[in-house]
């Protein structure tokens, strides 16, 4: 179409558009009418001046060539949105998916109504395909096996509720504790529960798995993922391998891990090698293996942040299509827009705020080859149960949602307390934790009117982030905030907390409250606590004769002095 503003052309296709009727132009000249527009006509073409026709042609292939681009267009988007469609379907046909049946509690959530996320990663050594028997060997016996296997790998993966931090902390498989009840729905097995291996647990379901370590530890958890052999294999292809480091030559003869001292990219079998080597780390242990995990995510997470990994349509479908292949998850997560969100979840936390723990042992009295939780356990988990950081054992808890810290300061609130119980003081113990806190010097003291059985505050007009921000730092259910018609906050202390700064768990009619801060500095002490960031750190090769080769017992490092016939794992 003529852009009107262009008077020559715009005039020109009115002409010819005039004109389309023309059913006299092939009659000779002799037989047309004298004079009008025919004459004029061929007096311009006569004199040269005939150039309206050849106007009209660009703009005729013009329309002709926008209706084609509009049509391939409308196809192009239609294939677009059909093809992705068939994606989504595709993706969301890859994933399998179990109920966890709440075996793992329920995380709660925070004074601002946002609630955290934990997770619990688990690793699976079952041979259950013909790949994860070629990967992990062992099937010459007995063939392509049945079931789930045992948890090689458990990490409880713990996403703060204003998603600022997150912490990764890995259970050794070697930890003894006490199985609970449970039965597998699909393979029906079943147990009444037991003393024993933590990673048996999986035996019986990745439920009974997440179940056993909500015992265990006391942290809430929601919602699993589990991969296999095969499953580590296809991820680390589809990120484009991952960067790890060595402390120096190291040959696990068990694993078939081997490396040259220094960096390295692995993909495929080199990287389930890295993953699974035992013996090649640290002191042959499980907890060695541990901290080798955590650089190997550490280096995974810095891939998939980087530029070009989540910006390239390509490699994030192939990202996401091994993805689902490799997981299986609980129901909460089983569809591709839920793990869409839990990725995005964890992309807001900054990787210097991503924090790897491993949880502390001791030997167990009953068998020195196992593991018992250790000194600072508790203190880890009531950590992460509290939803505080460990990022250098700061210790702070989520923060308030940023509009609101904007707009509210402590310093700002003053809150009346009362005491409604029968014990005195309590309001004055109240309003100097407040006031140690950074609350407004304004706090003031009195006795309620009456005894009162449940605590509340109340809070005026437009003041629900000053309460929030004052039952935050009791430890208060927000189920316990109600808005009154006067101003100001008002506290009333009920005999349902008799005593101490933090409202006591187990009260509140939703559910339990915040427990106390726990004490992050015992609990990142001897964890090996490490954060996302650090891409220098190197796998600290094991200094003991951990493996053997033909018959012989020695280092890692000698092991792969005399192994020179086999190939690095990154060859």
């Amino acid at each position: 179409m003529s852009d009107l503003r262009d008077g020559s052309a715009g005039r020109a296709t009115r002409r010819r558009t005039a004109q389309v009727p023309r059913r006299h132009t092939d009659r000779p000249a002799d037989e047309r009418p004298p004079g009008g527009r025919a004459a004029a006509r061929a007096a311009s073409r006569s004199s040269g001046r005939g150039n309206s026709r050849r106007r009209v042609r660009p703009t005729r292939r013009g329309r002709r060539a926008l209706r084609i681009a509009g049509t391939c267009l409308a196809f192009l988007v239609l294939v677009t949105a059909g093809a992705g469609w068939w994606f989504y379907e595709h993706l969301n046909g890859n994933i399998n998916s179990v109920s966890l049946d709440g075996k793992g509690g329920s995380e709660k959530a925070d004074a601002f109504g946002r609630t955290p996320i934990n997770l619990l990663v688990i690793g699976s050594d079952g041979r259950t395909s013909a790949a994860d028997c070629r990967l992990g060997g062992g099937c010459s016996r007995t063939g392509v096996q049945s079931g789930n296997g045992n948890a090689d790998v458990e990490m409880v993966v713990h996403i703060a509720a204003d998603r600022s931090n997150a912490t990764v902390m890995s259970v050794p498989r070697d930890t003894m504790t006490n199985v609970p009840a449970c039965t597998d729905p699909t393979s029906k097995q079943s147990t009444s529960g037991y003393y024993g291996q933590i990673n048996s647990a999986l035996s019986y379901g990745p439920a009974c798995q997440v179940a056993t370590i909500h015992q265990l530890t006391g942290i809430p958890i929601d919602h699993f993922v589990k991969l296999d052999f095969s499953g580590v294999v296809s991820m680390s292809d589809a990120v484009g391998g991952v960067d790890v480091c060595v402390s120096d030559n190291v040959y696990d003869t068990y694993s078939h891990l081997k490396l040259s001292k220094g960096t390295h990219t692995l993909k495929g079998v080199g990287a389930l090698e890295f993953v699974r080597s035992r013996h090649g780390f640290g002191d042959g242990s499980d907890l060695g293996r541990t901290v080798s995990q955590h650089l190997f995510l550490g280096a995974m997470i810095r891939k998939f942040k980087s530029a070009g990994t989540l910006t390239d349509p390509a490699k994030v479908y192939g990202l996401a299509d091994a993805a689902t292949k490799a997981l299986t998850v609980d129901d909460g997560l089983g569809s591709i827009s839920k793990l869409v969100g839990l990725a995005s979840d964890l992309d807001k936390v900054p990787s210097h705020r991503i924090t790897f723990t491993t949880m502390q042992t001791a030997a167990d009295p009953h068998n020195r080859d196992r593991v018992v939780p250790g000194a600072g356990a508790r203190s880890l988990f009531a950590s992460i149960a509290n939803d505080q950081s460990l990022t250098a054992g700061s210790g702070k808890k989520s923060a308030a949602p940023s509009a609101t810290a904007r707009s509210v300061t402590p310093s700002r609130i003053a809150v009346t307390i009362e005491n409604g119980t029968t014990v005195g003081g309590r309001a004055s113990e109240l309003a100097t934790a407040l006031t140690d806190k950074g609350f407004s010097q304004g706090t003031t003291t009195a006795n309620a009117p009456t005894t009162a059985s449940v605590t509340t505050l109340t809070y005026g007009t437009g003041q629900e982030p000053e309460a929030q921000a004052a039952a935050s730092a009791l430890g208060l259910p927000s189920s316990h905030l109600k808005q009154g018609g006067g101003t100001g906050l008002t506290l009333v202390i009920g005999s349902d907390w008799p005593s101490g700064t933090s409202y006591p768990a187990g009260h509140g009619s939703t559910g339990a409250s915040s427990p106390a801060p726990a004490d992050t500095h015992a609990a990142v002490s001897d964890a090996h606590a490490q954060t996302a960031d650090q891409p220098k750190g190197c796998a600290q090769v094991s200094p003991y004769r951990t493996v053997s080769l033909n018959g012989v017992s020695m280092t890692p490092a000698q092991a792969y002095a005399a192994a020179r016939s086999q190939p690095d794992s990154d060859s």
